[in-house]
């Protein structure tokens, strides 16, 4: 008996394991490709916006510039610039020259490629030819966009606001997260509830009273109404915070607590560097928050332009140069870079958190 009669259903069994395979590598082209159809959509204003801050001013009036930073070609002869067309000539061929001295049914043209040869005459209105164009992209309105809008001045007073603001609500959120995580008093529950329930508070309702409070201490026109405020725990971050110090086991708590640890050690030695992928998700979501924020920095330093975040700063920025959306999408893409720097790099951090302090449960 041969192996074929041996085993008779081998090769059906071989053949339906290559359909699943070729189904499988199906199922996962299709997600792929689904996933980059839809970065695709989700990255499009931002490519806009870039080719959009590449343009000149005649590139964004003009509606029929197209989306990318393009300018019509030049060429240099004789000590003077001249506009390249591309031109139909009697042979049928189409030639890219340039003008050099324009008429009503006739102009004179000079090949940019051989302008030794001498000046070629051409028959016909060269109003109908169309301009030879490339890309073109205008660096410098970054540079013009950096200067106009103090960038450094209000990126100075941007880290300030939210480095200081993030190590406030990152500290006192963790701890009363950590109160309502591991230890039992009376009312736990309720206290819990009633701080859940200050998420679904609008803040214009408490928008007028606060700003009542601050204008009678003197902080209106200053930071402290913006940094203050974070000495007292967020709910959202305490709520983050909270579900993630369950997950950690009690069995290190109590292993530190043999050893000799209180509360304040076990929380700082053991339960701080567990919880860290969590801490780093609430910085980043903070710090988002607090460079992107707009209203409260615009009501409380109205009165002192010098010391605007750079989200207000933008603001008037447009204001000024609302005919110019080249310059305006520069300075949006400039106070953009740091952001996404710092995620880039905190991405990293997270990822290795999880790894060195991931704990099997």
């Amino acid at each position: 008996m041969n192996a074929t009669q041996a085993n008779p259903e081998k090769p059906a069994l071989t053949e339906a394991a290559v359909r699943r395979k070729r189904r499988n590598i199906l199922l996962a082209g299709c997600t792929t490709l689904g996933a980059l159809l839809l970065a695709l959509i989700f990255l499009m204003p931002l490519g806009y916006g870039v080719a959009t801050a590449l343009k000149d001013k005649n590139g964004v009036s003009d509606p029929n510039s197209g989306v990318l930073p393009v300018s019509s070609l030049t060429f240099e002869y004789e000590g003077k610039e001249l506009d390249i067309y591309t031109v139909p000539m009697p042979d049928g061929e189409t030639r890219e020259l340039a003008l050099v001295s324009p008429g009503r049914e006739s102009s004179v043209f000079v090949d940019p490629e051989n302008p030794g040869a001498g000046t070629i005459d051409w028959e016909g209105r060269w109003r109908t030819l169309t301009p030879v164009q490339g890309l073109d992209p205008q660096w410098g309105n970054f540079e013009e966009a950096w200067n106009a809008i103090s960038f450094l001045r209000m990126t100075g007073w941007t880290m300030l606001y939210a480095v200081s603001t993030v190590i406030l609500t990152v500290v006192s959120s963790a701890i009363v997260a950590y109160g309502f995580a591991r230890f039992r008093f009376p009312g736990r529950g309720v206290l819990f509830g009633v701080l859940m329930v200050t998420i679904l508070l609008p803040p214009a309702v408490t928008l007028v009273p606060k700003y009542a409070v601050f204008l009678q201490m003197g902080w209106v026109g200053t930071y402290l109404p913006l940094i203050v405020p974070h000495l007292f725990a967020n709910a959202f971050n305490v709520f983050l915070l909270r579900q993630y110090f369950l997950t950690i086991p009690r069995e290190l708590e109590e292993a530190a607590r043999i050893d000799g640890a209180g509360p304040i050690r076990t929380f700082i030695r053991v339960i701080v560097p567990q919880a860290f992928p969590a801490l780093t998700a609430v910085s980043l979501f903070h710090f988002f928050y607090a460079w992107n924020d707009f209203f409260e920095p615009l009501l409380y330093l109205a009165g002192n332009r010098e010391i605007v975040p750079i989200g207000v700063g933008l603001s008037y920025f447009s204001g000024v140069y609302n005919s110019e959306p080249h310059l305006i999408l520069a300075a949006a893409l400039l106070a953009l870079v740091l952001p996404v720097a710092i995620f880039l790099a905190a991405q990293r951090v997270f990822v290795r958190g999880i790894v060195v302090t991931g704990v099997d449960k």
